[in-house]
C-alpha cells in the first residue's frame, strides 16, 4: 500500500509526496515534528503538517534569503536568525569569513535535534564556533536587543498560529531597533497566489513599509512551497537592494551556488503585474 504525505495549501488544493519511510515523528511542547524520506524530494521536514524544507529544493530558499542581503551590505558581521532551527540558513551564513557571530533563536529545541539526526547536511553547521543558539521565544528575545545586529533574517513559519507574532508591526519595530544604523532585515513573505496567503503577505508588507525607509519584495520559485512561488521581504535603514548591489565584490568571493547569482538578484526584484498591484494597494494606504 502506498504511503503519501499531503500538505493542504487551501481547502481545495493539496501537495502530496509519495513517502518511502517515516523517519521521525514527535509532538513537542509546541508542535508536531515529522521527518519523511520521500521518492522525489528526498528527506522532508514537516511542522504541524506544513513542509519546512526538502532536500531537493531547500537550497533555493536558503540561498535567496542569505545571499541577497550579503551581496548588498559588505559590512555585515553580526547576524540574528529567527525561526526554524534546521540549520540551512545558518549553513549559508557560515560560508562568509567576514561574519563574526551568528545568533540563532529557535523556540523548539526538538526541531534542531531532529535535524541533527536526520538532516545532518543542513544541521551540521550549527556547531560552527560562531553560532550561538538560544532556545526561547523570539518575541521576548528581540525586545532586549538594541543596535546589535547588521542583519536579521526572519526564517519563520507562515503567519498563522504560533508564528503569527513574527508578522506584527510591534515585532518589525523591535527588529528595526535591534539593527545597527545601516542594518537590513530579510524575511520570508509567503506566497501571493492563494487568497489567504496573499492577504497575509499584504498585511506583513504594509507593516514593514510603515517601519523601514526602504522596503522591497523579491521572489523565488520553490517547487515544494505553496504554488511553487515564494516571496521574501528586504527592509533596510540605508541600502537599496538593487542600487547598492556590489556584484563584482560578491562574485570575487567565488561562492558556489545552485540558484543565486548576482544577475538573478536583480531580476528577482522585478515582479509580475498582479503582484505589483497587490503591493501598491497597501503601500498607498
Amino acid at each position: 500500500m502506498d504511503f503519501w504525505f499531503s500538505e493542504s495549501h487551501t481547502p481545495d488544493v493539496k501537495l502530496s509526496l509519495k513517502v518511502k519511510k517515516q523517519l521521525y515523528s514527535r509532538k513537542s511542547d509546541y508542535q508536531k515534528i515529522d521527518v519523511f524520506d520521500t521518492h522525489e524530494f528526498g528527506k522532508v521536514l514537516s511542522l504541524d503538517g506544513n513542509i519546512m524544507l526538502t532536500e531537493r529544493d531547500e537550497f533555493i530558499y536558503n540561498e535567496m534569503i542569505v545571499h541577497v542581503p550579503m551581496a548588498v551590505h559588505q559590512g555585515i558581521k553580526r547576524v540574528l536568525v529567527i525561526g526554524v532551527g534546521d540549520g540551512g540558513v545558518v549553513g549559508e551564513l557560515t560560508r562568509y569569513e567576514r561574519i563574526k557571530r551568528i545568533d540563532l533563536v529557535e523556540m523548539d529545541e526538538q526541531v534542531a535535534e531532529a535535524c541533527r539526526q536526520y538532516l545532518p547536511a543542513n544541521a551540521g553547521r550549527l556547531d560552527d564556533e560562531r553560532v550561538h543558539i538560544y532556545y526561547e521565544n523570539a518575541l521576548k528575545y528581540i525586545r532586549r536587543c538594541e543596535d546589535k545586529y547588521d542583519l536579521i533574517i526572519v526564517d519563520s513559519n507562515d503567519p498563522f498560529g504560533p508564528s503569527e507574532g513574527l508578522f506584527t508591526r510591534e515585532f518589525y519595530g523591535n527588529c528595526y531597533k535591534a539593527l545597527t544604523s545601516d542594518g537590513i532585515m530579510v524575511n520570508q513573505q509567503g506566497s501571493p497566489f492563494y487568497a489567504e496567503d496573499a492577504d497575509a503577505m499584504q498585511r506583513s508588507h504594509k507593516r514593514i513599509v510603515n517601519t523601514f525607509p526602504i522596503s522591497r519584495v523579491y521572489q523565488a520559485h520553490i517547487p515544494s512551497f505553496a504554488a511553487g512561488y515564494w516571496l521574501f521581504g528586504f527592509a533596510s535603514k540605508k541600502y537599496h537592494p538593487i542600487d547598492d548591489l556590489n556584484a563584482e565584490e560578491w562574485n570575487a568571493l567565488h561562492l558556489k551556488t545552485k540558484y543565486y547569482t548576482t544577475r538573478l538578484h536583480k531580476g528577482a526584484f522585478y515582479l509580475p503585474a498582479f503582484l505589483e498591484e497587490m503591493l501598491q494597494e497597501v503601500e498607498e494606504v
